[in-house]
């Protein structure tokens, strides 16, 4: 559902440069949404790179 979501935002957000008349409100609602999307894209990210930090820390202990 999120990438789906960040797939509409940023076809939305690629085609307003070639829209001479875009609303303050529609850019300001489209600034806040991509923010959000970008905020779930950093945290999964995030948390992608601290579990393969986690699972080498591991390796190398003997642990695995």
């Amino acid at each position: 559902m999120q990438l789906d979501l960040g797939e509409d935002l940023l076809g939305h957000a690629r085609k307003m440069p070639a829209e001479p008349d875009v609303p303050v409100e529609e850019l300001r609602f489209l600034s806040a949404r991509l923010t959000e999307a970008l905020d779930d894209a950093l945290r999964v990210a995030a948390r992608v790179a601290m579990s393969e930090s986690s699972g080498r820390s591991r390796a190398e202990g003997g642990v695995l």
